[in-house]
């Protein structure tokens, strides 16, 4: 077979092959069942920079550093440098700009808030979400205190984590590109994009 006809085929079944798409994405498969308000809820979860989602709760450095010591020094070393591959959490301030930057929460993150969102989804490894609000609460305030930001008799909430300057929050810029400005459609987004 030429390569043009190769090349006519292969462009007359990918049309084939979309239409087929579109007709069946309007019509439905019949598959599954739509979410409930329960399963939403348990995967709406997201803690954003400006604190929108924080749970009720609070926590303390000291509360913190038990927390850590029970669920999170196996990993990250009691010095927060980090085990083996596990990453470390304190340290590279001012190494950004050099050949070998170190990423930690101290010398990367730009929001305290996200480091809250982080343990509270993923950690301990082990052991997803097994974290209270507290416990996490706690945890954040230990390590931003490990990492200069915090002093030790420092407490956290949904209003207080907000208001942490992390270092290199000013190391980040805006993304202004004009697909990111677009409104999230949360609700009936298919009867809204048909109208």
């Amino acid at each position: 077979m030429g390569a043009l006809k190769f090349a006519l085929l292969t462009g007359l079944t990918g049309l084939a092959a979309l239409s087929v798409g579109a007709a069946g994405a309007q019509e439905g498969y019949g598959l599954g069942t739509p979410a409930t308000d329960e399963q939403i809820a348990g995967w709406h979860i997201d803690v954003l920079p400006d604190g929108n989602g924080l749970p009720p709760g609070s926590g303390t450095v000291m509360q913190g550093k038990q927390v850590y010591q029970a669920q999170c020094l196996s990993c990250h070393g009691a010095d927060l440098k980090g085990v083996a591959f596990w990453p470390a959490l304190v340290g590279g301030q001012d190494s950004l700009a050099t050949d070998k930057p170190k990423k930690t929460v101290g010398s990367y993150w730009p929001y305290a808030t996200t480091l809250y969102d982080y343990i509270h989804r993923a950690m301990p490894f082990t052991a997803p979400q097994s974290l209270t609000d507290d416990e996490v609460y706690s945890v954040t305030a230990y390590v931003l205190h490990m990492n200069g930001i915090l002093d030790e008799n420092a407490s956290l909430d949904a209003k207080s984590l907000p208001k942490v300057k992390m270092p290199n929050r000013d190391g980040f810029y805006v993304d202004d590109r004009p697909d990111t400005q677009n409104a999230r459609c949360m609700t009936d987004c298919l009867k809204k994009d048909q109208k």
